[in-house]
């Protein structure tokens, strides 16, 4: 019989009971946060982790415990360097795992960035949607050959999709006053359209994917905002969820952020979760486009899983990057 999960339960929680040795997971963004906790959670049960990294040596710093741990649990973590901001980066790191041939059960698009003042990748996009978007997308079309049936895929998208819907159009904001927010918000639409896009293109062969919302974690992803105007940020937010007559809102622990990627990756049925949008370890519910809600509220826009507006997402993505 199925357990059940919430916004409370933890990686520990969901993997209970469960034994993964010989399974193999790709997880970007191995150097704080969620990654870090997704990769200890899935090696504390006997996995094989390939985790990525921009600052390898950070990574190792913040995984050695992880490390030291996988002897007694039959895993294993190899840290890999890869900057998704340079598709050079992202190519050359695919061409060498394709070239290693080893398989894997699971992909997490886990790196990314948030609310940066407006910037560029090295190959001229925008730094949120480029980072976040495209150097996934790169990435997972390189490793798809390697995800055997049975393999997941798993975007780190957000409530915070609900800021924008991608623009394709203008990707770029060459002609759209730059926001950090809507840039965000762009980059976070885009990452749940990939799941839908390559949910529909691999699901043939057994192979599924799914985003996922963590939930609120305080964790390196706020590098690039000034805690004061963050802190007044959150408590505007804050301000507007308990006017709306929502309970208070808490923020979640890494370990809690985290379990809504193990449960989709690892423990939810394969139909459920496929092609749909995941948060506090359930598939998230619809929410009408003019209903308000607060930062905190529940709920996917439907833009950000209607596949129709996923395979033009896919098609501008394969133009702007020039590869299939």
């Amino acid at each position: 019989m199925m357990k059940h999960f919430g916004a409370t339960s933890t990686t520990d929680e969901v993997l209970a009971g469960s034994d993964l040795r010989g399974k193999r997971a790709f997880i970007t963004g191995v150097s704080a946060g969620l990654g870090v906790e997704t990769a200890r959670a899935l090696v504390a049960h006997g996995a094989s982790v390939v985790g990525t990294a921009r600052d390898l040596a950070k990574a190792e710093r913040a995984t050695a415990q992880i490390r030291q741990a996988a002897q007694a649990s039959g895993g294993e973590l190899t840290l890999v360097q890869m900057d998704l901001a340079d598709l050079a980066s992202v190519r050359a790191l695919g061409d060498a795992v394709v070239a290693a041939g080893q398989p894997f059960d699971l992909v997490v698009a886990n790196a990314g960035i948030m609310a940066t003042p407006l910037q560029h990748t090295r190959d001229g996009f925008e730094s949120q949607f480029g980072t976040n978007v495209l150097g996934h997308y790169v990435l997972i079309n390189q490793l798809a050959a390697l995800m055997r049936q049975g393999a997941r895929l798993v975007t780190l998208s957000s409530n915070g999709h609900r800021f924008a819907d991608v623009d394709l159009e203008d990707p770029n904001f060459e002609h759209t006053p730059y926001d950090p927010w809507v840039a965000y918000g762009r980059s976070k639409t885009g990452d749940a359209l990939l799941a839908v896009a390559f949910d529909a293109r691999h699901r043939h062969r057994g192979v599924r994917a799914a985003s996922v919302h963590p939930g609120v974690i305080q964790t390196e992803l706020v590098r690039n905002i000034e805690p004061a105007a963050f802190q007044a940020a959150f408590e505007a937010m804050n301000a507007q969820h308990l006017a709306l007559g929502n309970p208070p809102f808490e923020v979640k622990s890494v370990q809690q952020g985290a379990a809504t990627t193990i449960w989709a990756g690892v423990v939810a049925d394969a139909d459920t979760i496929g092609g749909r949008y995941c948060e506090d370890c359930q598939v998230g519910e619809l929410v009408p486009d003019d209903l308000e809600l607060s930062a905190f509220s529940a709920g996917v826009r439907r833009y950000a899983v209607d596949p129709a507006r996923a395979e033009a997402l896919w098609n501008k993505a394969e133009q702007l990057v020039g590869n299939r």
